[in-house]
């Protein structure tokens, strides 16, 4: 079981060997956290390092959750030491690559099998490189606030991910065609006995895509400890809720999986939200799963408020949404009055972060700059926030204040 004091203690040889002193733990005002969040937040967020990890903003300790700063979104490709750390349970595993195994089996599989680490290496590999976003970034934005982990905007990544296709996985068992959903476990666990395993499902549509891989590498590496070594599920396009981490049990299911962290947790209102990929399965009135990312923007070079030169300024960020791709950026400087369009740069694919910027003509004073993304189907951000009860799917504009 990881501890506070394994923490500290780990982090700490870890910085000793390579020279560097112990992690700073920032007092809260020294934390960069994002306008709007709970005031009360202040008092237990710090930055951070985990061993492995460059310093986090600490949202909790157990389980551990800490966001990325805006100054890590600069590039398309968030580094690996700089990556968000996600945990609903405490006991976060020390797995032994050697000794790993995968079940695979389940009611709706023809068979049943065990895969290591060396048999997933050795199937057929496909990169990807996709947006890994808790469904609840953004939550501590939604106003009024409401409950869990008070997330910033930086509970994201995006990282190019390495490993064996779900679908070849599951082909060694073979699917029974009563098959409807399959459902994930990891390795990490509850501390208390009453708390329910953090186990997931997808659809076998869903599960069977090109794109849905067990990953081993990130980044051209292997899994960070904090981000699910040595393997775990990547579902692109869909929030990080499905990307179980440290996979030991991968089951076929004729029946809707159960369990708290299927039905009533994360789950949005039935319709209020733009939608394509629909898991229907596990709909129920009033509510249904969340699934794929809304399309979304975050300008990433300054932060609100800051001071500029009057003239040209260069303002830029990353846009993102669920796998249809950015097609246009907007910027507005009048309060969204008039728009115009942002220079996209660097297309790595779909699923990933799409950089881009604008050329803002500041003038002395007070400069406001508005963003807006518009994906390739049509889907655009929200001007208002749209509420739900668990701070989902936060995409509302941007519009942050420049002073020259």
């Amino acid at each position: 079981m990881l501890t506070r004091r394994h923490l500290i203690g780990t982090a700490g040889a870890a910085l000793a060997v390579s020279g560097l002193s112990l992690p700073k733990l920032a007092e809260a005002s020294g934390v960069d956290l994002s306008p709007g969040v709970p005031g009360d937040l202040k008092d237990v967020a710090a930055m951070e390092a985990l061993p492995g990890k460059k310093p986090l903003i600490r949202l909790s300790y157990r389980p551990p959750n800490y966001e990325s700063p805006l100054e890590y979104f600069r590039t398309p490709i968030t580094p690996n030491d700089q990556f968000f750390i996600r945990y609903h349970l405490s006991d976060i595993p020390d797995v032994d690559a050697k000794t790993y195994k995968i079940a695979v089996g389940g009611d709706a599989a023809n068979g049943q099998t065990e895969i290591t680490l060396d048999d997933l290496k050795k199937m057929p590999a496909v990169e990807v490189v996709a947006v890994n976003q808790c469904s609840g970034n953004r939550r501590g934005l939604s106003n009024p606030h409401v409950p869990g982990v008070e997330w910033g905007y930086g509970a994201m990544g995006c990282a190019r991910w390495k490993g064996a296709r779900l679908k070849d996985v599951l082909d060694k068992v073979g699917l029974k065609k009563e098959a409807i959903e399959i459902a994930f476990n990891g390795a990490d666990g509850p501390a208390y006995d009453k708390t329910p395993d953090f186990i997931k499902s997808i659809p076998v549509w869903k599960a069977i895509e090109e794109s849905t891989i067990i990953a081993y590498e990130m980044n051209g590496q292997p899994l960070p400890q904090f981000n699910g070594f040595p393997a775990r599920i990547v579902v692109p396009g869909w929030t990080g809720t499905y990307w179980i981490k440290h996979i030991i049990a991968i089951n076929a299911l004729t029946k809707p999986q159960g369990g708290f962290w299927m039905n009533p947790a994360y789950r949005i209102p039935l319709g209020k939200f733009p939608l394509v990929a629909r898991f229907t399965s596990q709909e129920y009135a009033p509510n249904t799963p969340i699934t794929e990312i809304v399309v979304s923007s975050l300008i990433t070079s300054h932060h609100d408020g800051d001071k500029v030169k009057p003239g040209k300024v260069t303002v830029s960020g990353l846009a993102w949404d669920g796998g249809y791709g950015v097609r246009v950026v907007e910027v507005s400087t009048d309060g969204g009055k008039t728009w115009s369009n942002a220079t996209l740069g660097q297309d790595l694919g779909n699923y990933a972060f799409r950089p881009w910027s604008f050329e803002l003509s500041a003038k002395r004073g007070k400069n406001t700059v508005m963003v807006n993304a518009t994906n390739k189907i049509g889907q655009s951000q929200t001007a208002e926030l749209i509420f739900n009860p668990a701070g989902y799917h936060n995409n509302v504009m941007q519009n942050l204040t420049l002073t020259a």
